[in-house]
């Protein structure tokens, strides 16, 4: 017996099945339409927002990659799960260097379950994140400083660093599945997608 696709209007008839996806696609292109502006305001704002030294000539050119043998980004920002991830995650082997996005001062280090070894960098109105990091945080003389003796690396809060240095190494710490950098962006305490920014970052390369 043939069989009839149908609704409740009844039999879902050629005329009907063209009418319909029309109507898809009509909605897909005005959703691509509102979401462009949006993913262009983001843009403006990661290059506007960058000091003023390099406010002139190539916006990104002392903006450094935050992590050595990259190998592929394993979880996008954006909704995930029930939840949203605030950040893009990057693999790469356990150990491997990871570098300061933009100089800046360190404002936090800290551990908790959901980051583990975490640190915060900040570079005017940005706030750049870094989870899952290999070592530790302890207090000494009143302050707080991150250690990571293999990699012969200690950080202070509160210490300036240079773009492109390499502040801590890959770990495992944390909620994680395997070893990669959470890396996540803030301009003016609100989150920013960091594929724009490295898109943005590649696009302009001299």
């Amino acid at each position: 017996m043939k069989k009839i696709l149908q609704d409740s209007r009844g039999p879902l008839t050629a005329k009907r099945f063209f009418r319909l996806r029309q109507m898809l696609l009509l909605a897909l292109s005005i959703g691509i339409v509102l979401i462009g502006p949006y993913l262009q305001q983001q843009l403006v704002m990661a290059q506007s927002a960058l000091p003023s030294k390099v406010a002139t000539g190539n916006l990104w050119q002392e903006a450094s990659f935050p992590v050595e043998n990259f190998e592929t980004y394993t979880s996008p920002f954006g909704p995930r799960g029930g939840d949203f991830h605030y950040g893009l995650d990057l693999a790469a082997p356990e150990g491997s260097y990871i570098r300061n996005w933009w100089g800046g001062q360190i404002v936090e280090v800290w551990e908790d379950g959901r980051c583990g070894t975490g640190m915060v960098v900040r570079s005017g109105n940005w706030e750049h994140i870094y989870c899952h990091l290999r070592g530790r945080v302890l207090t000494a003389n009143g302050g707080r400083y991150y250690t990571d003796r293999e990699g012969t690396l200690q950080i202070w809060q509160g210490q300036t660093v240079p773009a492109g240095a390499r502040i801590a190494r890959v770990g495992m710490t944390g909620r994680t599945s395997g070893p990669h950098l959470h890396w996540g962006l803030k301009y003016s305490g609100r989150w920013v997608d960091p594929a724009l920014v490295l898109r943005e970052m590649y696009s302009n390369q001299s």
